[in-house]
């Protein structure tokens, strides 16, 4: 059988293979703590599936509008003036299949073949393969944990060329939890509209912000400059909805419309009643998300507290999303000269299944998700602290 070419460039995911060799040891009955996984652990509100189960049983089952229901368009358009003062009109609302077709979409639509992308590394695992698969160049755009892994303006036009259509953005960051102040992004801003770049902002954790950082959104940007800027959102971090599988973008209409001509040739719409759950989602009460904020703060500081005990590892303190990526490239050595085989021995010797930073563009890391129980996060880190000091 002969396959694409453009699939050799694919790299399959870290975070499934180490998955896959975690799951070979609990098959052989041994008890493996995963800080790999990147989703809460928290159910979904009792609102949000109430609302689900009501439209299951009023038989909201069938086809709707590719760019999302109604309601929903306007709830996401709610959403952003409720929390940033902006409120996008429905046109310029798309509503996908998780925040990652939002990403597709984009990609596919904005990219010409050999246009180049920066993306601040280290970065999500899926952005550079998402551009080669829109024939784009993605562009790794270095950055270092003394400056909280935040990309500075000079770098960005240092790595810029005449190529450079696209920058993608992401705060709170994954893998690194670190986010951009209003002052850092306006900045950024600033550059790329004089250079004709435009941004993609990734806000999926802009909910999981911790005292004293503050969220900060694009969409006051894309308000003045909506041909310039793109702002993705969604459910599955927030809310607790990773399986619901719904996103959201705000764009220009004319981008909007784009995305949703991609879509009905390829999915179609999003789940219909994960659509009447995500409107309940937006419109409601967010005590839940207030919940979950809060719980994640405590495990980050935990987490924290054991981490940074750990001597040659270096880890900036995350302002948001569920994660730690420290440096602990002090500590390779000839057994273990890189994150992939660091976490290896990690996953053989502690029984900790984690995810070598070399998936995420900076093999100096590896990353930790603190999304599960104070129990659970303590052992797991006091057994690889032993694995790396032993």
């Amino acid at each position: 059988m002969r396959l694409s070419l453009k699939l050799s460039r694919i790299k399959p995911s870290a975070t499934l293979a180490m998955n896959a060799k975690a799951q070979e040891l609990k098959a052989q009955g041994k008890a493996v703590l995963s800080l790999a996984v990147g989703e809460p652990d928290f159910p979904t509100p009792d609102h949000v599936k109430d609302a689900a189960k009501t439209a299951l049983d009023a038989n909201f089952t069938r086809y709707t509008p590719v760019p999302g229901i109604p309601e929903l368009r306007d709830a996401v358009g709610g959403y952003f003036g409720r929390f940033y003062g902006v409120t996008p009109p429905r046109e310029a609302v798309i509503v996908s299949n998780g925040g990652k077709q939002v990403l597709y979409n984009l990609f596919t639509a904005l990219l010409n073949p050999g246009e180049e992308v920066l993306i601040p590394a280290p970065y999500w695992v899926s952005y550079p393969d998402m551009v080669l698969l829109a024939g784009g160049v993605p562009v790794p755009v270095p950055t270092e944990p003394e400056d909280d892994f935040l990309v500075s303006v000079a770098a960005l036009d240092k790595a810029r060329t005449p190529g450079t259509r696209v920058l993608v953005l992401n705060s709170p960051s994954n893998p690194t939890g670190c986010c951009y102040s209003k002052a850092q992004l306006d900045a950024i801003m600033e550059w790329a509209v004089s250079r004709k770049v435009f941004v993609i902002s990734d806000e999926i954790y802009d909910q999981l912000v911790y005292p004293p950082t503050e969220p900060a959104s694009l969409v006051g940007w894309w308000e003045k400059h909506p041909d310039c800027v793109a702002v993705v959102n969604g459910l599955a971090k927030s809310f607790a909805m990773t399986g619901w599988r719904v996103g959201y973008c705000v764009a220009h209409p004319d981008l909007v419309k784009a995305q949703s001509k991609i879509q009905g040739q390829s999915t179609s719409n999003v789940c219909s009643f994960s659509q009447k759950g995500a409107v309940a989602a937006l419109t409601g009460g967010f005590e839940y998300v207030d919940m979950m904020r809060e719980n994640f703060r405590r495990r980050r500081d935990l987490a924290m507290k054991i981490v940074s005990g750990w001597s040659g590892v270096k880890c900036p303190n995350p302002g948001g999303a569920f994660y730690l990526f420290p440096d602990v490239s002090a500590l390779y050595n000839e057994r273990t000269p890189d994150s992939g085989t660091l976490c290896t021995r990690i996953l053989e010797e502690a029984l900790v299944a984690l995810v070598p930073g070399a998936a995420f563009g900076d093999d100096r890391c590896i990353r930790f998700s603190y999304a599960t129980d104070d129990d659970t996060l303590t052992r797991a880190l006091t057994a690889v602290g032993k694995v790396l000091l032993g």
